[in-house]
């Protein structure tokens, strides 16, 4: 069985579903609510991550702190996917990075600090690429999932174990007690969350010296920008670990009067890891996980179909993930999709 096909074992999926709660909180504190010892989840965690399996990530979210994000899809000339899609994901400005069945799409996500780069990506760059037919450039009005731990479906943590894991959460607003609609990094903060875009459960005193603060100073900052939404901790995990043998985006069509109610409605599936309004013609995108293609039917058909406020749907399979959260696939089995 190669890393593609192998599948986590219940302790390794609990573990998981737990770090998707808190990609931060103490082992010991992992281990209490699984009913363990540290020294297991330690040994474990440290398993996976070596293996190159498993990494938790703290990522900035991008309204909160001002960048310029579109999600798009790129339409291609046969053949020309892999490379258009490669070359995306060199990209430093780029998070997830997918090319979908069919092999003449790409999708992506674009998050830009300036404006000007945002537009000379979506306005000259990819519009001058021969090999590049189409682009269309989606913007997230609101997301409906938080936190990706509904999607455990089987033998997942409990309610209570979940609200036992759940971090503190911190004031909303700024420090001065204020509140900001965007919240301002400076220097030190983009230092520090480069050292935790590579991992998110790096200890204080790498944050410190990376930012030229002290310990308490930088305690207080990811605590600060946990609160205030503008940081956030993901799990990279490839989903056919988790026994998920496919990936597909959903593109849909909504009443604007029925938007809210079926964005929330999809959040509250186990098979949505994410859900939200964005702009465009469809106006509702998703991802699902299932588990093989029976599954898949029967959520569109059982799940989706239910919710008779879509008008038109249009499904995606994911055919290869070459990017993930920032992270090529190059080099590392957590994304090989052969």
């Amino acid at each position: 069985m190669n890393d593609g096909e192998q599948v986590f074992d219940l302790l390794d999926r609990r573990l998981v579903q737990a770090l998707m709660v808190d990609g931060r909180a103490a082992f010991s504190r992992i281990a209490a609510v699984l009913g363990t010892t540290d020294q297991t989840v330690i040994r474990r965690y440290r398993r996976l991550r070596g293996a190159g399996l498993l990494r938790v990530l703290g990522l900035p979210e991008g309204e909160r702190v001002g960048l310029y994000e579109s999600r798009l899809r790129i339409q291609c000339v046969p053949g020309a996917a892999v490379a258009i899609a490669e070359a995306l994901a060199r990209r430093p400005d780029t998070g997830w990075v997918k090319i979908f069945s069919g092999g003449t799409e790409v999708g992506c996500l674009v998050s830009s600090r300036t404006r000007e780069d945002h537009e000379a990506l979506l306005l000259r760059k990819l519009p001058r690429t021969r090999q590049v037919t189409g682009v269309t450039a989606q913007t997230m009005l609101h997301e409906y999932t938080a936190g990706g731990v509904r999607w455990f479906a089987r033998d997942g943590l409990t309610p209570e174990q979940i609200a036992e894991l759940a971090p503190a959460s911190a004031p909303v607003g700024g420090e001065g007690g204020e509140a900001e609609d965007v919240v301002r990094l400076d220097d030190a903060d983009h230092a520090m969350l480069a050292v935790l875009a590579r991992d998110g459960r790096a200890g204080y005193p790498e944050l410190a010296a990376a930012a030229g603060r002290s310990e308490s100073t930088v305690r207080r900052r990811v605590e600060y920008l946990r609160g205030s939404g503008a940081l956030s901790f993901d799990v990279e995990v490839h989903s056919a670990h988790l026994g998920f043998g496919i990936e597909a985006g959903i593109s849909a069509t909504v009443a604007p009067s029925e938007l809210a109610a079926v964005g929330r409605a999809l959040a509250g599936h186990p098979q949505v890891p994410f859900a939200a309004a964005v702009t465009g013609a469809a106006n509702l995108a998703a991802t699902v996980l299932c588990r093989d293609q029976r599954d898949l039917y029967r959520y569109l058909t059982e799940g989706v179909g239910a919710l008779t406020a879509v008008h038109r749907l249009e499904v995606l399979p994911v055919l290869r993930q070459v990017k993930r959260a920032g992270l090529l696939s190059d080099g590392s089995r957590l994304y090989d999709a052969s």
